[in-house]
């Protein structure tokens, strides 16, 4: 083996690599297991919650001394499948968006143009954009967007004159940024919640979002705070030495109170008149202050109880002083007047809050929190904002900004470009003019988004005309977020929820029991099966495959996937595909020893003989991963991830680990066998007629097709909510002898027909299309409430809302699209893997056959869940994961194909003469290849058979698919793809 130094020098380095990445879930398991130990058991207690707050930015791992912060980022992060959560998919409203960008034009045909848009999206792939000037120019064909559209604002993009055509260009480049600054200010929402591996990602090509928030425990408020609309606006503020007064102040006010409540618990009202003649002086707050930090120095688990009744607020809050030289206190300059760690805001806020407090702050402050933590901490900075006019508001609001964009200045730094309209320049102008007046004191204006301050620039000289540059310490990215907040104010597009899941944590417990249990008996299938057939050669494929499983884990957590139950389906079926390759090499050893060879170079002809099957093979399958995460949405994505890393960490394994392991046994003079005595003849001299019985085939697969495209067109599928639309909840009942047809009474008799109620696990699923039409706030509350109504009817059915365990929601609009895109994916999918195959076998009857034999299983799978759909005793949903499993089915079904495939075109090349018969070669070609063919599906219907048995609820149609798909797979490619070969290859395949 040539390069043994360098497999091994990347071996040992992919090792320690993901060794390390793997040592963070441990760290913090650990940290979160004291905290449990520390909360005595309870996750969402305050107590558990306060353990992780106060150590976050304490050393937690060894020798490196890494903060539990950043231990906690880099740990394996779990979808909201298995850890419990919520998720959202939010669209933006682009008819609101066009609608604002006419000045709310009252023009009758603008309006139903815009309506019928709105219909049309649910049935059609173009954007609404491209509906909306469609449907104008069918209602007015002689009509002139433009007269809408052009104002003195926008006429730097838009002119009076400009076509159709142009404006078209100008909407969807407004609705382009309309996405994406929504995507920036839900992104930032989220930050709010603290959630650890929140996800929010923007869907190319559409105006949605999608949101997943493992661990949340109030939707209530996620649904509240993501679809608020965004409040853009400027304040002026006061400067820290201004501010300082007033915190002293109400820290003397606090203090006041705590002492007089312990002198007195009686006594509730301190006389505060007597608290703000003490507290004038700064001199007197400012040794006080000095006392408190010199006790935090001491003592940082926690300040001094009588240091902190002292000084209360500044216990929790550090103001912005510092000692200079002669050891005397200055203020910081700035309109930053402390900072605090995230656990004690709530705490500064309560102080803040409290009535006295506030009658003792000026009318015209008020104090905001930064909209994000200072880098690599979770502290946050608290500004003293002006408040202005005879309102007390902002000096301006975000509808005056007409434009913003990244920009780099003089010096190649990020900075951001604003514009705003003639009128918001003119109080623009005097505004910045008052705040740079004293040249020894630069004011700042704050920008705000949703009462959060976003940045806070300083004010270096007047800004005259509405065009101003904001510059800073930005990254691009930065500098990037912060135009798309200015634009909030102009371009207020909002955000409705569409899509949404929550999955209760007791649900994702189970989910994440079930995946592993799934695991560790796949990975024992396997052993067993690989030793009980390949001997000692079987114990180096378990040990590749372990090894494979390590470097997998180890590649997820530092790429930060997120490991979701299609995923852990994907690791399972990475045992599968890693054990193929070690099939394929065995069965060539086999081979070459059966020729007479030394055991040392039948290993080495093995392995070279069978790495243009391994690679086609893996390659097509890679493809068929990549189009899943090219064209998927959420778990399928997260499918897609695990299985492409799988393949090459499988390829590493089989093709380089397996081989030094086996060069190192044949140095040290083991004995190396590659089969047991009941093994070693298995298969061998088959002689089976598959190309002589193929039409037999094809009627078989014929009127299996035939039979389930009638029964398409009649009883259809079972649909997943994701596809009709609707709400689905997983009931968990207390009376464990609640049955599906009790349920399904209640729930017809009060919502009609067309509901689903089906077995969920031990759990029953409940979905219904009730009111899933209405637009009002309220519609969710009400079908819920209405759902625990009518189930409350019966003494044995009785629920409240806590027995509801999940619950999930999709409108018809995102299930249409749903629909469209899975069957384009399968489309795609098959096309690209089919070219894959005529350019590496170079013959198009190669290409075809590939292409009718993907296209087969495919129609075969489908065909098998409308024909069974409610004849098995589990649900065969159609779902955004089946169609993961059909796309798998099809990698597998060409994995398989393409390894038949190689053996014919090697036999075609052996076997060419005039007297030799292509039918007989390829037959032969078939057999020979039978033995791997079948190993290789036996082991991974196994590993599938323990997903389907152990896997649970979530993902049993899932597997399901896989393991019919992979019965067919194995199938079409010996009896279908192959005859296609022949029958269309005749003479032209000598």
């Amino acid at each position: 083996m040539q390069g043994k130094g360098v497999v091994k020098f990347f071996a040992i380095l992919l090792a320690i690599v993901c060794l390390y990445q793997l040592s963070f879930t441990w760290v913090a398991h650990k940290v979160e297991n004291d905290a449990l130990v520390y909360a005595k058991g309870d996750t969402a207690s305050i107590k558990y919650k306060n353990y992780l707050d106060s150590i976050s930015t304490q050393p937690v791992y060894p020798i490196l001394k890494h903060d539990y912060q950043y231990v906690k980022q880099r740990k394996l992060a779990l979808g909201l499948d298995l850890e419990g959560g919520m998720s959202v998919t939010m669209q933006i409203s682009l008819s609101e968006l066009v609608k604002k960008l006419s000045n709310n034009n009252p023009d009758v045909v603008f309006n139903q143009a815009l309506a019928n848009a709105q219909v049309d999206t649910k049935t059609s792939q173009s954007d609404y954009i491209t509906l909306f000037v469609d449907e104008y120019e069918k209602l007015n064909p002689n009509g002139k967007l433009a007269a809408i559209f052009s104002t003195k604002d926008n006429q730097d993009h838009l002119k009076f004159n400009a076509t159709n055509s142009e404006v078209e260009s100008y909407l969807k480049d407004q609705a382009s940024t309309a996405v994406q600054q929504s995507y920036t200010i839900l992104n930032t929402r989220i930050d709010a919640f603290g959630v650890a591996n929140a996800n929010i990602q923007l869907q190319k090509g559409t105006d949605r979002v999608l949101i997943e928030l493992p661990g949340v425990k109030d939707p209530d408020r996620v649904r509240k705070l993501l679809s608020a609309t965004a409040t853009l606006e400027f304040y002026q503020t006061y400067d820290n030495s201004q501010a300082f007064q007033v915190l002293s102040n109400i820290n003397s006010l606090i203090a006041a109170k705590i002492k007089a409540s312990k002198k007195d618990t009686a006594k509730a009202i301190v006389n505060t008149q007597t608290a703000k003649k003490d507290t004038t002086a700064s001199k007197g707050s400012l040794a006080l202050l000095n006392k408190v930090q010199k006790s935090a120095k001491k003592d940082t688990s926690a300040l001094n109880k009588s240091q902190a009744d002292q000084a209360p607020l500044f216990s929790v809050l550090k103001p912005m002083v510092y000692a200079d030289q002669s050891g005397q206190f200055q203020y910081q300059p700035g309109p930053i007047i402390g900072h605090a760690e995230i656990k004690d805001t709530a705490k500064v806020n309560q102080y803040l809050r409290s009535p006295d407090v506030k009658a003792t702050i000026p009318q015209s402050m008020k104090f905001l929190w930064s909209v994000k933590p200072l880098p690599k901490t979770k502290t946050f900075e608290l500004f003293a904002i002006k408040l202005a006019g005879a309102n007390n508001g902002p000096v301006l609001t975000g509808d005056v900004v007409t434009d913003a964009h990244s920009d780099v200045d003089q010096k190649g730094s990020p900075e951001v470009i604003m514009v705003m309209n003639s009128d918001g320049a003119e109080k623009w102008s005097n505004v910045t003019t008052e705040a740079s007046a004293d040249p020894k004191n630069k004011q700042s204006i704050a920008i705000v988004l949703d009462d959060n301050v976003y940045s806070a620039p300083r004010v270096d000289n007047p800004i005259p005309g509405g065009v101003s540059s904001i510059s800073g310490n930005f990254t691009t990215e930065e500098a990037k977020d912060l135009a798309n907040v200015l634009k909030a104010g102009r371009l207020p597009a909002p955000a409705h929820i569409v899509a949404e899941a929550v999955v209760g944590p007791s649900l994702g417990q189970q989910a994440i029991h079930d995946g592993l249990m799934s695991n560790l008996v796949g990975i024992l299938v396997v052993m067993i099966f690989m030793v009980a057939y390949y001997n000692r050669a079987g114990t180096v494929a378990v040990v590749a495959v372990l090894i494979n499983i390590f470097f997998l884990m180890g590649v997820l957590t530092s790429l930060g996937a997120v490991l979701t139950m299609p995923g852990v389906a994907g690791i399972v079926l990475t045992f599968g595909i890693s054990v193929d390759a070690n099939v394929l090499i065995y069965e060539r050893v086999r081979e070459e020893l059966a020729l007479g060879k030394s055991l040392r170079i039948s290993i080495s002809d093995g392995f070279k003989h069978a790495l243009s099957s391994i690679l086609d093979s893996n390659i097509s399958t890679f493809l068929t991963g990549l189009i899943l995460y090219v064209f998927g949405t959420g778990p399928i994505q997260g499918f897609a991830i695990t299985l492409m890393i799988g393949i090459i960490t499988s390829l590493f394994c089989s093709l380089l680990i397996s081989r030094l392991i086996f060069e190192y046994m044949i140095e040290k003079g083991w004995d190396i066998k590659f089969s047991n005595p009941w093994s070693s003849h298995t298969f061998k001299n088959a002689n089976y007629a598959f190309v002589k019985n193929r039409f037999k085939y094809y009627i078989f697969s014929g009127t299996f097709i035939l039979a389930g495209i009638i029964s398409m067109s009649t009883q259809g599928f079972n649909y997943g909510v994701d596809f009709v639309g609707g709400r689905t909840y997983i009931i968990r009942f207390d009376d464990k002898n609640v049955g599906v047809e009790d349920v399904r009474k209640i729930i017809d008799k009060s919502f009609g027909s067309g509901n689903e109620i089906k077995t969920f696990g031990s759990d029953i699923s409940v979905t219904t299309k009730f009111m899933i039409d209405s637009a009002t706030n309220d519609a969710d509350a009400k079908v819920q409430n209405a759902v625990i109504k009518a189930l409350d009817s019966t003494p044995q059915t009785h629920i409240t809302k806590s027995n509801i365990v999940r619950y999930e929601k999709v409108e018809p609009t995102i299930a249409n699209g749903l629909k469209k895109s899975a069957v384009l994916t399968v489309i795609f999918a098959i096309i690209i893997i089919s070219t894959y195959i005529f350019i590496r076998f170079r013959k198009w009857q190669f290409s075809l056959g590939a292409m009718v034999a993907t296209a087969h299983d495919a129609l075969m799978v489908l065909a098998f869940f409308s024909l069974f759909k409610d004849v098995l005793p589990f649900s065969l949903d159609i779902d955004q994961s089946f169609i993961a499993a059909i796309l798998t089915v099809i990698g597998y079904s060409i994995n398989d194909t393409v390894v038949v495939f190689d053996r014919i075109r090697e036999f075609l090349s052996l076997h060419h003469a005039k007297t030799d018969d292509p039918k007989e070669v390829i037959n032969d070609a078939i057999n020979n290849t039978l033995s791997r063919t079948i190993i290789t599906a036996l082991t991974v219907l196994l590993i599938l058979l323990v997903l389907f048995i152990f896997g649970g609820d979530v993902i049993r149609g899932f597997s399901f698919a896989l393991l019919i798909g992979v019965c067919f797979g194995t199938y079409s490619s010996i009896c279908v793809a192959t005859p296609v070969i022949i029958d269309f290859g005749k003479k032209d395949l000598r």
